[in-house]
């Protein structure tokens, strides 16, 4: 049963997390907007440079500049583990973190990943979502609870960083290319049933009336939830470089 004091929910084995070199105040701000009725083991901040502005309650951790996508996919696979303490890692973003806290449901522990469900492809498309089998993979998502063994794991058994299809998006490395890695080692992913109740990104047709514990991207129902993203491009830029002036 998931412990409460002072009408706090206790997460002490669960770090939040966020690894990012863009979009900074934002990141923060879903940060401390996860941090809503929940009292986690750890609150850190992975980033190449320390904001002026980070809350004491926020643990900043250094990492070398993230300049490109690929660059956070593969810090994600192979450097992530190394920021992580607690039994498990609840990673977000700027733009998916934790939306209804008392969503919460202990079974979300229960897994070494579990993330927002993907939608069906096109009956013709046999190709997304689709492991070494050929079988249709129905969660993953970045935005997710991972064990520290699962963080771990890619590095130490040197998977190597390999695109799938030409892409190298790191939840589709771990959730479905090589899926069949990670179950040999005794990993276990969330199914889809469980899946729905923790988070969405597409708002799929039994999904209606879940509130998720987080979301990723404002699509659909997802709209409603906060947006601390600058919409232009160069004041975007420009945010991040005061962002992290000292």
């Amino acid at each position: 049963m998931a412990e409460y004091r002072n009408g706090r929910l206790q997460l002490p084995n669960v770090t939040l997390a966020a690894m990012t070199s863009v979009n900074i105040r934002a990141t923060v701000k879903a940060l401390a907007y996860s941090c809503r009725g929940i009292d986690f083991g750890a609150v850190t901040f992975i980033c190449h440079k320390k904001p002026h502005f980070l809350p004491k309650y926020i643990e900043y951790q250094h990492i070398d500049k993230i300049d490109e996508i690929d660059k956070f996919n593969y810090d994600m696979i192979y450097k992530m583990y190394r920021y992580i303490h607690t039994d498990f890692c609840l990673l977000v973003h700027a733009d998916g973190f934790v939306v209804n806290p008392d969503s919460w449901r202990d079974e979300f522990l229960d897994y070494d990943y579990i993330g927002s469900p993907f939608p069906i492809p096109p009956a013709e498309d046999l190709i997304t979502y689709r492991d070494i089998n050929g079988e249709l993979v129905r969660v993953g998502n970045s935005v997710s609870i991972r064990s520290r063994r699962l963080l771990e794991y890619p590095a130490k058994a040197g998977i190597p960083f390999e695109a799938d299809h030409g892409f190298f998006n790191e939840d589709g490395f771990i959730c479905v290319k090589n899926r069949h890695r990670f179950l040999a080692a005794g990993m276990t992913y969330a199914p889809y049933e469980v899946a729905k109740y923790f988070g969405q990104e597409n708002h799929l047709p039994d999904m209606d009336g879940i509130r998720p514990f987080v979301f990723h991207k404002w699509m659909g129902p997802n709209a409603e939830y906060p947006d601390w993203i600058p919409k232009n491009c160069y004041i975007k830029k420009i945010c991040d470089r005061l962002d992290l002036m000292d």
